[in-house]
């Protein structure tokens, strides 16, 4: 991992507080966080989750194991599933094995992004906004942009409106939406609600 020089590092994760979480993750994730434990690229743009116990945003534990974690609200994932970094949408980087896999948040899609965590980064520094498919972003550090209406409704095609949120609601929102949309065949027409303050 040391071969490949990052650009674009618009926050760095602090320093390693959970070293127990390093001997439970693959070997090729275990030298990106010895070499910096999480990252943010481009103004959140992609964010490398750290082996931290805070910011909980940041923590890795927290993602994988924590009570929250994504293998629990995705049934398209694996306990074992590593989601060690997410983009400026929420859309997750697993590591399966060795093999890198994008969760696509909104519908729980997997697909394979590359064969390892090297091949991986050396494309994000060749085309991070092509190989992503994200623009660079002006998030604070922890935040998530909210697409709405979600980019895998018709829709969404339309006028998208994209707003900065804290990156816990905006995967909290994710999970319930993949989980309501499962079972829902493709082109069917749904009705979208929002419930919020009626005052």
């Amino acid at each position: 991992m040391s071969a490949v020089k990052l650009d674009g590092v618009t926050w760095k994760g602090p320093k390693i507080d959970d070293k127990e979480i390093l001997h439970e993750v693959p070997e090729a994730l275990r030298e990106l966080l010895n070499w910096a434990n999480g990252f943010v690229l481009h103004g959140g743009a992609l964010h490398v989750r750290g082996a931290s116990l805070a910011p909980e945003w940041h923590s890795l534990r927290t993602a994988w194991l924590g009570d929250e974690a994504f293998h629990k609200g995705y049934a398209s994932m694996r306990p074992d599933d590593v989601p060690f970094a997410q983009d400026i949408f929420g859309d997750q980087f697993l590591l399966r094995d060795e093999v890198v896999m994008r969760l696509f948040a909104e519908s729980g899609e997997i697909e394979m992004m590359a064969e390892d965590i090297d091949e991986f980064f050396a494309a994000i520094n060749i085309d991070l906004e092509g190989y992503l498919n994200v623009q660079p972003g002006q998030l604070e550090p922890g935040q998530l942009l909210l697409a709405y209406p979600p980019f895998c409704f018709e829709e969404a095609s339309a006028d998208i409106e994209f707003s900065p949120l804290p990156a816990s609601e905006v995967i909290k929102f994710h999970a319930q939406l993949a989980a309501q949309l499962k079972d829902v065949p493709e082109g069917a027409k749904i009705e979208f609600k929002i419930d919020g303050d009626q005052s």
